[in-house]
């Protein structure tokens, strides 16, 4: 395992040495390759327990589909605004990504323009959770609630699934512009890689649920 600390430079005379077996850098240091460690091995085993949920859920509106007194719903137009935010984001997440973690030297300035998209990309997905709740309410507005009928039932239940794991992305997002704000605060570029692999797959997960939706619901 290859850990990257991130600090404000030091000036060259002033700088540390490495330590033995040295897998630590600084922001004027060249990074070194990351091999896979537990936090990556961790997110993969959560997006296989994420999958295996969301095609449990699958398989069991098929089965309930075929009972014969499905109706179908209205898609609210406002996840379609929600799915450009929710994709948007994983690509700002992506270039804050590549920013710190492209194997060159990490000077201030990459750190702080890191910071700024990883910042933009915090919003953008809360934005995306708020526009969600939105197309809640305009269902309620309908008279379709959780237990209206199975076709809601089964959006509630996808968006609503989806929507918690997303919170779990932002609050990895949080954490990486806490320890990225803080001046001698360190980090593992692994759990960057990490929450970056996450939001992307939550981006895809989505696209999925929403044709889901709209071809089913």
């Amino acid at each position: 395992m290859i850990m990257s600390t991130t600090t404000f430079p030091p000036t060259p005379a002033q700088a540390p040495p490495s330590p033995p077996g040295g897998n630590a850098i600084k922001i004027s240091v060249r990074a070194k390759p990351r091999s896979p460690d537990a936090s990556r091995s961790g997110i993969w085993v959560g997006i296989f327990a994420i999958t295996m949920s969301f095609a449990a859920f699958t398989s069991a509106l098929f089965v309930r589909q075929g009972s014969g007194d499905w109706t179908h719903l209205a898609v609210p137009p406002l996840l379609y605004v929600n799915t450009v935010v929710l994709l948007i984001s994983s690509f700002t997440l992506e270039i804050s990504h590549r920013t710190i973690a492209r194997g060159l030297e990490v000077e201030a300035s990459a750190l702080r323009s890191s910071l700024r998209w990883l910042s933009v990309t915090l919003a953008l997905g809360l934005t995306f959770v708020a526009g969600q709740y939105l197309a809640w309410r305009k269902l309620a507005a309908q008279g379709l609630y959780l237990a209206t009928n199975p076709n809601s039932s089964f959006f509630y239940v996808f968006t609503g699934m989806h929507g918690l794991h997303v919170l779990g992305g932002i609050a990895a997002l949080a954490y990486l512009i806490g320890r990225l704000t803080g001046s001698r605060s360190a980090f593992r570029l692994s759990t960057f890689d990490a929450t970056a692999i996450y939001w992307h797959f939550m981006g895809g997960l989505w696209l999925y649920l929403l044709l889901l939706i709209r071809t089913r619901l």
